[in-house]
């Protein structure tokens, strides 16, 4: 065995000790657990492990050939393939289907570290966590087995087919049309700016399937998975993006592309429920990518204080740059709290979408006001491509953007802090 397989085996030895989900129904295989007997911040033996697991694999083997991902644009398919190995892809897949079932918590300890190494290569994985979500939540037993379970046999992708190009924060925008012929939905419509879009062995897909535009949007969508080699698709070119550059994004076209019915994930009109509840599960990690680069960025920013001098000493030593760190340092460590915050809800079986929100606006905000002082305190070697820190400016912009904007975060945030008064 090798020895990637021996700590992927290893991984899933870990898991086995009794924290993760243990239910046999299909339906309801999102990782739940009972909330401790007290307050603690003490990770467990098994979580330090993973997130020990993690670590290592960015520091030792992403790390080292991220800047040249980000130079190229090539899919990280090798670093894909060892994340898989080792476990650290697909960990939220229930047991029943082969997976680990681990927690949304744990989830998290092993996405900030990853994005530690580079979030382009991290956005890649976690899509994979985001197209499967809905089938995790609203999948029945054929559907998991089917499409979680190959994923679980040899490294795999999967996308999330919901953003067009007129309809991104505003969802209930979609154009996308599914049409029911007999036992099959005819499918037609684009969409745009989709993760793993041109890997992607299966879609999550949502399209309307009520032709009544003034139906509500509980009611007027449908979630389907469709098989990535159906005829009728028309994969796009890869976009070259701002950062997050090995990130594999492009726009898909769907030409009268036939699902079966059996393909429905529960029932038609249920599919923009599922897709917002998927946000709830996926906002957290994501919030966990962006606090993994804010913490890179205020390493690297702090060893190059260390190093640096200025007028005689080392600019760590002005009072100007020490603040700068400690402002980032109190960010970096409360935008940790508020995922872990999120993350915890989920697997006490609460909803979270208020915490999801607020970890997902906080942490994509911090990320980029980080990375940011992290160039300042490089000064102009920050300008510079040689040196770490402009990347890391360049690949937190999309944490304001992708899942939910920070306008939109700020927008569910309101409305459900102010609910709680008017209930």
């Amino acid at each position: 065995m090798s020895a990637f397989g021996a700590s992927r085996q290893m991984l899933r030895t870990i898991a086995g000790h009794g924290w993760r989900s243990r239910s046999s129904n299909p339906a309801q295989n999102v990782h739940v657990s009972k909330p401790g007997a007290g307050f603690s911040f003490e990770l467990t033996d098994e979580q330090k492990e993973f997130q020990a697991t993690a670590r290592k694999f960015a520091v030792e083997e992403i790390i080292p050939v991220a800047a040249q991902y980000d130079k190229t644009g090539e899919y990280p398919l090798p670093l894909i393939k060892r994340a898989w190995e080792l476990g650290l892809i697909n960990s939220h897949i229930p047991e029943s289907c082969g997976g680990l079932g681990l927690g949304s918590f744990e989830a998290c300890l092993i996405t900030e570290e990853l994005a530690y190494g580079c979030t382009g290569v991290q956005t890649a994985i976690e899509a994979n966590s985001l197209g499967q979500m809905p089938v995790i939540i609203a999948g029945n037993e054929q559907q998991q087995k089917k499409y979680l379970g190959r994923m679980t046999e040899e490294p795999m992708m999967c996308a999330y087919c919901v953003t067009e190009p007129g309809a991104g924060s505003d969802v209930a925008g979609i154009k996308t049309k599914a049409e029911k012929k007999g036992d099959e939905y005819v499918i037609n419509g684009q969409k745009m700016w989709i993760t793993n879009g041109g890997k992607a062995n299966w879609y999550f897909l949502l399209a309307r399937t009520n032709p009544d535009p003034k139906a509500p949007a509980s009611k007027a969508f449908t979630g389907f998975i469709v098989e990535a080699n159906s005829p009728g698709i028309q994969i796009g070119r890869k976009e070259m993006n701002m950062g997050q550059r090995c990130s594999d994004t492009r726009g898909i076209v769907f030409e009268d592309v036939r699902v079966p019915k059996e393909n429905v994930l529960t029932a038609e009109g249920a599919g923009f429920k599922i897709a917002m509840g998927a946000f709830d599960k996926t906002r957290p990690p994501v919030a966990a990518g962006a606090v993994g680069l804010a913490k890179r960025a205020l390493d690297e920013a702090t060893k190059y204080a260390l190093e640096r001098k200025t007028f005689g000493k080392p600019i760590v030593e002005h009072q100007a740059v020490s603040f700068m760190l400690a402002e980032m340092a109190m960010k970096v460590e409360l935008a940790r709290m508020a995922y872990q915050r999120a993350a915890w809800e989920v697997d006490a079986g609460r909803r979270n979408t208020y915490y999801a929100s607020i970890a997902k606006a906080f942490a994509g905000d911090v990320a980029n006001q980080v990375a940011t002082d992290a160039v300042q305190i490089f000064g102009g070697n920050g300008f510079n491509i040689e040196y770490p820190v402009e990347k890391l400016m360049r690949d937190a912009k999309i944490y304001q953007i992708y899942e939910g904007t920070a306008q939109i975060q700020r927008m569910i945030i309101a409305r459900e802090h102010v609910g709680k008064y008017k209930a």
